[in-house]
């Protein structure tokens, strides 16, 4: 810059930049503008706020499309009973609401600031079609018992009750729930409950916890003396024997061919409340070890999937509870008889 500069005054012009480079009649046109231009900048901001003002009022007045989509109602109509803007209704009255040369509701910013933000939405008085969930699949109980009797009632359980909701209870359900017309999810909620309830009747006792699934066949002789854990696996039950009485009785479940379960007569050797498997890391509660590792326990895999599945040799019990029982009086050194 300053290089330039002196060239420009070694040759008698003005420096750049300097107000000697415009010729006069620009600087006198330009101070005239000037003059101008602070009135005429004054009016065109003027203009401009209003164009921004008018602009803000007519987008503040838009009305929003109702919630279902549909565009607003035109000024004067009436809206249905199942659209009605309740806080229009309550809003200050304007001169658009009596006077009919006043400017349309949709350019006033005061009713349509408080038109729907206050709107208040009735209550659905439809009943949920679905219902509340009840009883879930993994659940177990005295609830999932009946839930089991009551459905075996009408044909939709073929089993005896077993207190656990498995993949068959959920079937069970499932199946009844298709017939009734409702949701097919297998889960029990509260419209499934109430119409099974309505469709029949509380179960009894022997409903709710029935010997065996399968009737007990005739024991064993080396099961009539004394105190005998005598297992069938023709029958597929487990009869708690003393002196050639059967205290109890409740379904069983076996190895598969290739981990059978060993048939002929052995004694407890040791019980275990809380056993985990140390070979397949399985729970086994209540087990009762008869021959090496094979032992009665109970089993939940047996009572989600009933005889779909076998054991790995021990003899499974699905009735929780039955089994507790037992587990309670039966002793070390009482006999174990497992027969064809």
């Amino acid at each position: 810059m300053i290089r330039s500069t002196t060239a420009d005054a070694s040759r008698g012009g003005a420096p750049l930049g300097s107000r000697d480079t415009e010729p006069p009649t620009a600087r006198t046109g330009r101070s005239a503008r000037a003059g101008r231009g602070r009135h005429g900048w004054a009016g065109a901001t003027a203009k401009a706020t209003l164009a921004v003002l008018a602009v803000a009022v007519a987008t503040a007045g838009c009305e929003a499309p109702a919630a279902d989509g549909s565009a607003p109602p035109p000024p004067g109509s009436t809206p249905s009973d199942d659209a009605r803007p309740v806080a229009r209704r309550s809003a200050s009255p304007d001169a658009s609401a009596t006077s009919p040369k006043a400017t349309p509701p949709s350019v006033s910013p005061t009713a349509t600031a408080t038109a729907e933000p206050t709107a208040t939405p009735e209550p659905s008085t439809e009943p949920d079609p679905q219902g509340t969930p009840l009883i879930a699949g993994g659940t177990q109980g005295d609830r999932v018992r009946e839930l089991q009797a009551r459905l075996r009632q009408i044909g939709h359980f073929d089993r005896s009750p077993t207190g656990y909701y498995g993949t068959v209870t959920a079937t069970a359900v499932r199946s009844f729930q298709t017939k009734r017309g409702l949701a097919a999810t297998g889960e029990t909620d509260t419209v499934t409950w109430q119409r099974l309830l309505d469709m029949t009747r509380p179960p009894t006792a022997t409903e709710l916890r029935p010997p065996t699934t399968l009737p007990v066949t005739k024991p064993d002789k080396r099961c009539m003396a004394g105190r005998v854990l005598c297992i069938s696996k023709n029958s597929r039950t487990l009869s708690w024997m003393i002196d050639g009485r059967v205290v109890s009785s409740m379904d069983v479940r076996f190895g598969s061919q290739y981990t059978p379960t060993r048939e002929g007569t052995f004694s407890v050797f040791w019980k275990s409340r809380h056993h985990v498997s140390t070979i397949y890391h399985t729970a086994m509660p209540y087990a009762m070890f008869f021959s090496g590792g094979q032992a009665v326990h109970y089993s939940a895999d047996f009572a989600a999937r009933g005889y779909a599945g076998a054991s790995h040799g021990c003899v499974n019990v699905r009735d929780e509870q039955k089994i507790a029982a037992l587990f309670a009086q039966v002793r070390e050194g009482d006999k174990v008889v497992v027969h064809g």
